[in-house]
C-alpha cells in the first residue's frame, strides 16, 4: 500500500556557461567529463570504454598509414599515433583541450606529409584523420553550447581551407569540402544528442517538482479535511458549553447575581468563540448536502467500523477484524482519527493489493489506542491508480495531530502493514511503555 517509488539519481552536472565572446568557450580548458549512460546501470561506463577503444584503434591506424603509405620510419609515426590516440582519449574528460591537441597533431602530420603526398592521397588530413577528428568534434559537441560547436566546426574546416589555399590541395580533390561536411555532420549529431540529454534532465526535474507539488497539495487537502472535521467536534463541545451555561442557573436554588453574571459571560464567550470558529473554518465546508463533510452530516466513529468493513468486503476484499481490550467510547477527535486512518488503509489495500487478505486489529489500552491494518501479498496485478499516491501523508498528519505515531512498511511475506498508536488523551503523546514496545 502506498509504496513510494525508489529515488532516481537526477543530480544535474553543471553545463558550460556561454560567454559573450563567440569563441570564449574554445578556451575553457576545465574538466567536463563525458556523461554516463542512465540505463542500464551496469553499462553506465560503456561510452567511455568505446571512446578509449577507438583512441587505440585510430592510433594504430595512424601509425600504419605513416609507415606503409608515406614511408616514414623512426619515432615520428609512433609519436603521431600517440598524439592522435591521446587527443581522442583526452576528450573523455576535457573536450576543448582534446580538440586543440587534435588540431596541433593534424598540423604536425600535415607539415610532415606535405612533401610525401602522392597523386591520389588526401592532404592535409590522413585518410583516417578525417574520422578520428570527426570523433573529437562529436565528443566536443556533446558537452558545449551550439554556438561553440559551430565555432569548432568552422575553425577546423577553415584551417583546412587555409592550408589548401597556401600550400595547394592534393590532386585527389579538396579536403576542405570533405572535412566541412564530415565535421558538420559530427557536430550536428553531437548537438542533437546533447539537446536530447538536456531535455530528459529537465523532464526528470519537472517530474520531481510535480511529485513534490502533488505531495504538498495532498497534505494541504488532508489538513483542510481535518480542519473541517475538527470544526464539527469543536463546535459540538462549544454548543454544549453554551447550553450548560444557560441551564446552570436554573439548577441552583436562589443563585447569586455574581453566579448568574459569570455563567452568562461563559455562555457569551462560548457563542462568540463558536461564531469565530464558523467564520474562519466555514470557507472549508462543502456546499454539497451529500458530502460527508457537510455541517449537518455526523462524523463517523469506530462504532461504524463494521459498516465500513462490510463495504470493503462487498468490493471483493477478504477482511477480518479483531478487537482487544475493553471497547469504550473515546473522545470525538480520537474516534474520528482512528476511523479515517482505517478507512484510508483499507482503500489502499483495494487499490494496491487486490485479492489479498486484510487483517484489521484494534486494541484499547489504558492510555493508548492501537490500530493495525495488514494485508498479505496481492494475488493479481494492481491496476494503475489515478490518485496522487500520498495516502500515508494524510494518515501521518492525522496521527501527529493527536500526538500519536504511525509506522508503515512492507512485510516479509510480500504484504504491507500500517500500525498506529493514538493517545487517548490527545494533550500528551504515546505512553513511555508503548514507545518501549514499539522499539
Amino acid at each position: 500500500m502506498n509504496k513510494q517509488p525508489a529515488p532516481t539519481d537526477t543530480s544535474p552536472r553543471a553545463e558550460p556557461v556561454e560567454h559573450g565572446n563567440p569563441f570564449g568557450e574554445l578556451f575553457a580548458l576545465g574538466p567536463d567529463p563525458l556523461p554516463r549512460m542512465a540505463r542500464p546501470r551496469w553499462l553506465a561506463r560503456l561510452p567511455h570504454v568505446v571512446v578509449l577503444f577507438l583512441a587505440a584503434f585510430f592510433g594504430l591506424i595512424t601509425n600504419h598509414e605513416l609507415t606503409e603509405y608515406y614511408r616514414f620510419t623512426g619515432s615520428f609515426p609512433v609519436a603521431a599515433a600517440g598524439l592522435t590516440g591521446a587527443s581522442i582519449a583526452l576528450a573523455v574528460l576535457r573536450p576543448i583541450p582534446a580538440w586543440w591537441l587534435g588540431l596541433i597533431t593534424a598540423g604536425l602530420v600535415a607539415g610532415a606529409t606535405h612533401a610525401h603526398v602522392r597523386q591520389d592521397e588526401p592532404w592535409p588530413w590522413l585518410p583516417s584523420g578525417y574520422l578520428a577528428f570527426a570523433l573529437i568534434v562529436l565528443l566536443v559537441a556533446l558537452r558545449v553550447s551550439p554556438r561553440a560547436t559551430v565555432s569548432v566546426v568552422a575553425l577546423s574546416a577553415g584551417l583546412t581551407g587555409l592550408a589548401e589555399l597556401f600550400f595547394g590541395p592534393a590532386q585527389g580533390g579538396s579536403s576542405f569540402v570533405v572535412c566541412g561536411v564530415l565535421f558538420g555532420i559530427a557536430g550536428l549529431l553531437g548537438y542533437a544528442l546533447r539537446a536530447l540529454r538536456l531535455a530528459r534532465r529537465q523532464l526528470v526535474a519537472q517530474e520531481t517538482v510535480a511529485e513534490e507539488e502533488r505531495a504538498r497539495r495532498t497534505l494541504l487537502e488532508e489538513r483542510s479535511r481535518i480542519a473541517r472535521e475538527l470544526h464539527d467536534v469543536v463546535a459540538h463541545h462549544m454548543s454544549v458549553i453554551s447550553i450548560q451555561a444557560q441551564v446552570a442557573p436554573h439548577l441552583v436554588e436562589n443563585p447569586s447575581e455574581e453566579l448568574k453574571e459569570n455563567l452568562a459571560g461563559i455562555r457569551q464567550n462560548a457563542l462568540e468563540a463558536l461564531t469565530e470558529l464558523r467564520r474562519v473554518l466555514g470557507v472549508l465546508r462543502s456546499e454539497q448536502p451529500e458530502d460527508p463533510t457537510n455541517p449537518h452530516h455526523p462524523q463517523p466513529t469506530l462504532a461504524e467500523l463494521e459498516g465500513l468493513v462490510d463495504n470493503v468486503r462487498g468490493a471483493g476484499l477478504d477482511v477480518t477484524t479483531e478487537t482487544a481490550g475493553v471497547r469504550r467510547p473515546l473522545t470525538p477527535g480520537v474516534e474520528l482519527t482512528a476511523y479515517r486512518i482505517v478507512q484510508e488503509a483499507l482503500s489502499n489495500c483495494l487499490r494496491h493489493a487486490p485479492g489479498s487478505r486484510v487483517e484489521v486489529g484494534i486494541a484499547y489500552g489504558p492510555r493508548d489506542l492501537h490500530l493495525c491494518v495488514a494485508n498479505s501479498a496481492p494475488t493479481r496485478t494492481a491496476p494503475p491508480s489515478p490518485g496522487a499516491g500520498h495516502g500515508l501523508l494524510g494518515m501521518r498528519e492525522r496521527a501527529g495531530m493527536l500526538g500519536g505515531e504511525l509506522a508503515a512498511g512492507p512485510r516479509p511475506d510480500g504484504g504491507y502493514e500500517v500500525s498506529v498508536v493514538l493517545p487517548l488523551d490527545p494533550s500528551v503523546g504515546p505512553s513511555s511503555e508503548t514507545k518501549k514496545k514499539d522499539r
